[in-house]
């Protein structure tokens, strides 16, 4: 038998897409944030709108994108954790336990952030988000400064991710880069290819998206 590794479909297209859409709109709002707001807001309208695909994806979309595939139990993370100084790449078909949890938490910091810029208030009141009049002006600054609160999180948590990858990449010499672009990765082992989802599940997604973020700029204000 040999022992040569052998290269397997990973993460499905929608999944990739996703993952550089989303780094891309976080960094461009980041860059207009109090200099281009209403590309900031559109940026912000676009991220909600990718959550809300991610939430989809992360039930119907490929079997490794699936929440129920890499989300793992308290036991099962801990065991990961204790082998972390080996040096030996892992061979998990997905995301790890360890890197489920993080994704998880991005994925709720994130839309929380997004969230919050809904409600915020502008000292002037000119450029302030779209449910914004849903509260008063004081509630709204306090939105506001949890936006950015909740952006100094997100900044750790994504300084955090990048350690992470170069921490993989330099003691686990396992890259983890390459496959979210590619959409595969080398493994010794042998482990189950990826399961693409049906194309209907994915028009779902994209509607549901495409919905979510122009109701969301709307202010849910629809007229009939």
């Amino acid at each position: 038998m040999s022992d040569t590794p052998v290269r397997t479909a990973l993460w499905d297209g929608p999944t990739r897409l996703f993952h550089w859409s989303l780094a891309a709109l976080i960094l461009a709002a980041w860059l207009t944030a109090g200099k281009s707001m209403e590309w900031h807001k559109l940026c912000g309208y676009a991220v909600l709108g990718l959550i809300v695909f991610r939430l989809w994806w992360g039930v119907a979309g490929g079997s490794t994108a699936r929440f129920a595939s890499f989300l793992k139990g308290p036991k099962t993370t801990l065991a990961y954790v204790s082998g972390l100084g080996s040096r030996k790449a892992g061979e998990t078909a997905g995301h790890n336990p360890l890197g489920a949890w993080s994704v998880a938490a991005m994925l709720l910091l994130i839309a929380l952030q997004a969230g919050l810029g809904l409600f915020a208030t502008d000292i002037d009141g000119i450029e302030s988000g779209p449910l914004s009049d849903k509260v008063d002006f004081d509630t709204g600054r306090l939105f506001s400064e949890w936006h950015e609160l909740a952006f100094r999180v997100l900044q750790g948590l994504i300084g955090l991710h990048l350690a992470a990858i170069a921490f993989y990449a330099i003691w686990k010499r396992e890259n983890l880069v390459g496959p979210m672009i590619t959409g595969a990765r080398r493994f010794s082992g042998a482990v189950a290819p990826l399961r693409k989802a049906p194309l209907w599940s994915l028009a779902v997604g994209v509607v549901l998206a495409v919905a979510a973020a122009w109701l969301i700029a709307k202010g849910f204000r629809v007229k009939l």
